[in-house]
């Protein structure tokens, strides 16, 4: 499979109505199964179109995987902005919120295409995490200094030292070659992780707020 370029065309917002219906059904069998076992040809047969008319669209089979992770990249961001522009009673009420949302954007990524991304598509996998970096750091380090300021969040750490924290340990665990180790899912993985960063840093009852 051709080296995918990370450049390319932008996520699939109310453009041409036959690349939106090529992207969603992609992203139905790629994210779920993984994106070797499904063809171009199994798409345009599935969609009732040509494969001249697919590939009019998507010069080829990584472009459209490209469109794919564009697509829910940008659906996630959409999501976190939702949160964000909430007005939540308190750290934990947005803390929940997020951690959820987290949760549901990465239920529907499975094992299979976690697999497939890295043994043909380095990097994409590489463009998923500098957007996931790029929403960490956003969100989460917004959330932290309230939580600081509230004192529910530890003072003696600095917030910008948290999201590193947080940050390496998600580089570290949620990637194709250690969930695959680990016999862990996205979800899982991100889950676990952010469970063990926030035990660490909210201040507890009877513990000191330093």
């Amino acid at each position: 499979m051709a080296r995918a370029q990370v450049d390319g065309k932008a996520n699939e917002k109310g453009g041409d109505p036959v690349r939106v219906r090529i992207v969603a059904a992609a992203r139905s069998h790629f994210l779920t199964h993984g994106f070797r076992r499904i063809t171009m040809d199994d798409l345009a047969a599935e969609l009732g179109i040509s494969k001249k008319t697919l590939y009019e669209c998507f010069g080829s089979k990584i472009e459209l995987l490209q469109a794919v992770i564009l697509n829910k990249v940008g659906e996630a961001q959409a999501a976190f902005e939702v949160i964000a522009d909430e007005r939540w009673p308190d750290f934990k009420s947005e803390l929940h919120q997020l951690h959820a949302c987290a949760q549901r954007q990465l239920e529907e990524i499975r094992p299979p295409f976690i697999r497939d991304l890295q043994r043909d598509a380095p990097e994409l996998f590489a463009l998923i995490q500098t957007r996931r970096r790029t929403l960490i750091h956003r969100h989460f380090k917004k959330l932290f200094d309230r939580g600081r300021k509230a004192g529910t969040v530890r003072r003696d750490i600095p917030t910008s030292l948290i999201i590193e924290i947080l940050l390496g340990a998600t580089d570290a665990i949620v990637n194709p070659a250690k969930m695959v180790e680990l016999g862990l899912t996205p979800d899982a993985a991100y889950s676990a992780v952010l469970r063990v960063v926030l035990d660490g840093i909210i201040v507890k009852t009877g513990r000191a707020k330093k």
